[in-house]
């Protein structure tokens, strides 16, 4: 049973201790004394990923259900471990819960940060956080390609279909799929990269921000985030890149190849542009009303940070909570909303609304006319009640983690706000909270230790689409045979 996981996850451990060698050459570059930490870093992970990966090398025609939820918690536990090594190592710093919740953060594309002034962070710390933003987005996209599938939890059904191919192993399948999607995710990247170059960035900038706006990551290289830049032509190439990174990569994959499009997939990013045109028009009409801005400056500042929240990004432009004491309340639904189902977005995600959504509108159907038989229908296909129950079972799973996760960061000393913001922020992996503590302009360094793995395990639940975790948690899963 073990031998793939050990395998697979010894493959994955390797590629993060060779990402570690890009920040050890930056600080080469740039004469800094960081390369050192990121070396010895690098050789830890090599080495226990390539002891992993030889001793359990062989040919995986099949992967089973058990070993599937085993390999996926078991890779993401290591990237996470091993990934929270430089920053204990380059001594920024000195607790091992501040390095595995940034950690945990830049793998989750949360974007939540315990570092009160990036900006004095050695540059190859920053780039590392970026990478882990990459790597986390990329990990996330293709764990759902393969893997969502197989482990049946509502949601990803389209996969199946769509990157199906004559082949039955296991391993031919994901290289399959793994391939076309790490092109296209590399192209954005790379695209990103240019245009924000283009409209001002240096270069070292651009590629970070790229990174983790592709990623939805959040993670920045500044204190104030994007609007350290105060530029509305870098927010816009944000923007851009942020949507990107929120529809499905299967979208891509398809254009390039020529395929026709899915109606999930199309319906998916139709509903996606509705509901982020009816949250910016309605904030940006509140905001002119109110005075606080013009229509001009409240549709830019609008646009950007719900944008940023609703595909679980975590960057901000300014701090929207002086907008007024209710608008935290509706930065909590736009983190709830999340992107498409198949992109590097976390939080629900459109797929599950349109589900319920759907169910409901039947369900008031049948109230009135009860023998009528009306199907759940999204675009032109109609939805197996097994979907159905997945995703109802996935919401109620959600909200009970939300309200219990809560109650444990509750025990710990903080008022309802901290406490609900803060899980809601970390399970959707929108990263700011609501507040000045937690909030856009601020942090989670103040919270205590006990605080930060709470929210580093919430972070893990959300990214993972929570069932995927607490299944390993069931009886009924270690007496498979």
């Amino acid at each position: 049973m073990w031998q793939p996981v050990f395998m697979i996850n010894g493959f994955l451990i390797s590629i993060l201790g060779f990402a570690m060698l890009f920040p050890a050459g930056v600080d080469i570059v740039v004469d800094n004394q960081n390369w050192s930490p990121f070396l010895s870093s690098a050789l830890v992970a090599l080495f226990i990923g390539m002891s992993l990966f030889l001793a359990n090398r062989g040919e995986i025609n099949k992967i089973t259900l058990q070993q599937g939820y085993l390999l996926t918690l078991a890779s993401w536990l290591s990237a996470m471990l091993l990934g929270a090594l430089p920053f204990m190592v380059t001594g920024v710093v000195d607790r091992f819960s501040d390095a595995l919740f940034e950690a945990t953060s830049g793998l989750s594309t949360t974007g939540a940060t315990i570092f009160a002034d990036v900006e004095s962070l050695p540059k190859s710390v920053l780039l590392w956080r970026s990478i882990l933003n990459c790597l986390g987005g990329v990990g996330i996209v293709i764990f759902a390609a393969a893997m969502l599938p197989f482990l049946g939890i509502g949601g990803m059904h389209m996969f199946q279909r769509e990157n199906s191919d004559n082949n039955e192993k296991f391993m031919p399948k994901f290289s399959y799929i793994a391939k076309r999607i790490m092109f296209v995710y590399i192209l954005l990247t790379v695209l990103s990269i240019l245009a924000l170059y283009a409209v001002g960035m240096n270069w070292f900038d651009a590629v970070n921000h790229a990174m983790a706006s592709i990623a939805t990551g959040g993670l920045s290289t500044k204190n104030s985030s994007i609007g350290y830049f105060n530029s509305l032509n870098v927010e816009l190439v944000v923007m851009a890149a942020m949507i990107l990174g929120s529809l499905p990569m299967t979208f891509y994959v398809m254009l390039i190849q020529r395929k026709d499009i899915s109606s999930y997939v199309l319906s998916q990013i139709k509903a996606f542009f509705k509901i982020l045109f009816c949250y910016i028009l309605l904030m940006s009409l509140y905001l002119t009303f109110k005075g606080i801005y013009d229509f001009g400056s409240a549709l830019r500042y609008s646009s950007f940070n719900i944008i940023s929240i609703v595909t679980s990004t975590g960057f901000a432009s300014t701090d929207y909570m002086k907008w007024g004491s209710w608008v935290g309340a509706f930065f909590v639904l736009f983190a709830l909303t999340g992107g498409c189902t198949g992109s590097t977005s976390g939080s629900i995600k459109i797929f599950r609304w349109q589900v319920v959504w759907a169910y409901i509108k039947r369900s008031l159907v049948v109230a009135t006319e009860p023998n009528r038989i009306m199907p759940v229908k999204i675009g032109r296909d109609n939805i197996d009640y097994t979907i159905v129950s997945s995703v109802f079972l996935f919401f109620i799973v959600f909200l009970l983690s939300i309200l219990i996760l809560t109650c444990f960061v509750a025990v710990g000393g903080y008022d309802l706000e901290i406490s609900l913001s803060a899980v809601v922020a970390c399970i959707t992996n929108s990263g700011p909270g609501i507040g000045n503590l937690i909030g856009p302009a601020g942090n989670y360094s103040s919270l205590s230790d006990y605080a930060k793995y709470v929210l580093s395990f919430a972070m893990l639940l959300g990214r993972l689409e929570v069932l995927t975790v607490l299944a390993l948690f069931t009886k009924s899963f270690w007496n498979q045979n």
